[in-house]
């Protein structure tokens, strides 16, 4: 695999490496983020972020907003298969920027980006509200990657005030006990306020991204607009696409 480019800022490496018309980010020779202009599906948990949009049918978003945005992969995604008139993304990484907009041509979607701090860009927005917000917050410690931002009852209420009538939330959790922890779980006015819970998972990761909704939707309903776009329908059932969605139960 061919090294584009790199650089270490602040003590980490960054490469971009080439592997055809596949570009992929690592840090540190981690494997961070992928992008190829002609396959949707790029194997890693970033391809469930986008999933939620399902839940609404058809998948139409007025306005969406993406808190770390790595790469822009998910942009990609969005734009290929959900009807979008305006993405926003925040990324406090610089260098992830950059990559976004020089190798992961992130122009191509017309997302605008803000290089920021999320909760601080968010606290601060007096803008419209989204249809669709998707938090990818991480940070590191110890080498293992934690949420940026607890997913306590302060940080739902302010991602809850960001979102519209009918909006989706969605959110990367490391873990089940990371899910299970946050403010959704032990929170009854939040339940109230986002009725709808479910968790996705793909075997070979440990993370549970989890969509909380405003309004009545289901996993049938997901799967069957899933299995009207033949290229996707095709994954799926070649099993390149195995992900499992299950409802979230308070107190399960």
């Amino acid at each position: 695999m061919a090294i584009l480019w790199e650089k270490t800022w602040q003590g980490s490496k960054y490469q971009v490496r080439a592997a055809g018309r596949t570009r992929r980010l690592y840090t540190d020779g981690v494997f961070h983020s992928q992008y190829h202009p002609q396959r949707t599906l790029s194997g890693g948990i970033w391809d469930l972020l986008w999933l939620p949009a399902f839940f609404r049918q058809p998948p139409a978003f007025r306005r969406v907003l993406m808190l770390g945005v790595g790469g822009g992969t998910v942009f990609h995604q969005l734009q290929r298969y959900a009807d979008v008139t305006g993405m926003v993304g925040v990324e406090l990484n610089p260098i992830h920027v950059q990559v976004a907009q020089d190798y992961f041509e992130i122009a191509r979607c017309g997302a605008q980006l803000h290089q920021a701090e999320a909760g601080q860009w968010l606290r601060d927005y007096r803008g419209p509200k989204f249809d669709l917000i998707i938090e990818d917050l991480f940070s590191e410690q110890a080498g293992e990657p934690v949420r940026a931002i607890k997913a306590d009852q302060k940080w739902f209420d302010l991602l809850n005030r960001n979102l519209s009538r009918d909006g989706i939330l969605v959110m990367n959790f490391v873990s089940r006990k990371s899910l299970r922890d946050s403010a959704w779980y032990h929170q009854p006015k939040l339940r109230k306020a986002l009725p709808q819970g479910y968790q996705f998972t793909l075997p070979a990761f440990e993370n549970y991204i989890a969509c909380f909704l405003r309004q009545p939707s289901s996993s049938q309903l997901l799967r069957d607009q899933l299995n009207g776009i033949p290229e996707l329908a095709q994954e799926i059932s070649r099993g390149n696409f195995n992900f499992t969605v299950r409802r979230l139960l308070a107190g399960r």
